[in-house]
């Protein structure tokens, strides 16, 4: 890794026009920790992600966006976006590299073709986009992220298309993969969170609101009753019927 591996503090409001995606947001995002953003759609949730990750958001951020080291973030994300984003004239295998290619270095083949592999698309990296199913077009924009080695990572939803097995499958994966790294994951799924989040905070009426997660080996076991209740806890307050 390139750099030192910060925490992130995020503070303020933002809306278009009049109408107001979050305001008083207070957000710590752990160093080296798993940070996670629930809550249902609409949120502000994916527009948190593109304001850290610098990238246009359409909409009006007053506020603050602070790192433990000083340093900005630019240069030191890597983003993992909603939808796939894969180039569809590149081949997985080049897409999946596209990171060091943009940046004109070679990459590193050894972890190119493991990564792939453990994604489960080593039969699949002559094929374009076109060709593959959704699960598996969003297993290729994973590996993508995997191969970036950066000390703060955005993930987007990331294990949405695919099935209950292969994403659990994915996220003890990503878990071993991004280990020590500064990990803000934004999900749906209460489940999710609970399993690979050290923090956890439900963007609520235009708030974010920490929630105590449980101190358990990481990531959780999805069998372990603690982690079921505290998954029907986040429903409801994802709900909005406990405050």
């Amino acid at each position: 890794m390139t750099s030192a591996v910060p925490s992130i503090s995020v503070q303020g409001r933002a809306g278009r026009d009049e109408s107001i995606l979050f305001d008083g947001l207070e957000m710590d995002i752990g160093a080296a920790e798993w940070t996670c953003l629930l809550g249902p759609s609409g949120v502000g949730k994916s527009t948190l992600l593109r304001l850290l990750a610098g990238l246009d958001t359409h909409v009006d951020f007053t506020g603050t966006i602070r790192t433990s080291d000083g340093i900005a973030l630019a240069g030191r994300v890597s983003y993992m976006a909603q939808s796939d984003l894969l180039l569809p004239w590149a081949t997985i295998l080049e897409n999946v590299s596209l990171g060091s290619r943009l940046r004109g270095e070679q990459p590193d083949r050894a972890k190119l073709h493991e990564v792939i592999t453990n994604v489960g698309l080593a039969d699949h990296i002559h094929k374009r986009p076109a060709q593959l199913s959704g699960g598996q077009r969003q297993r290729a924009a994973l590996a993508r992220t995997l191969m970036e080695d950066t000390p703060v990572v955005l993930l987007d939803e990331p294990f949405s298309s695919l099935d209950a097995r292969t994403s659990i499958d994915m996220q003890e994966l990503v878990a071993r993969h991004l280990g020590g790294r500064t990990i803000l994951l934004v999900t749906h799924d209460p489940g999710e969170a609970v399993r690979l989040c050290h923090r956890i905070y439900v963007l609520h009426q235009a708030r974010a609101h920490p929630v105590e997660s449980l101190s358990a080996p990481f990531p959780k076991d999805f069998n372990d009753p603690d982690v079921f209740a505290m998954q029907n806890d986040l429903m409801t307050r994802i709900r909005g019927d406990s405050w």
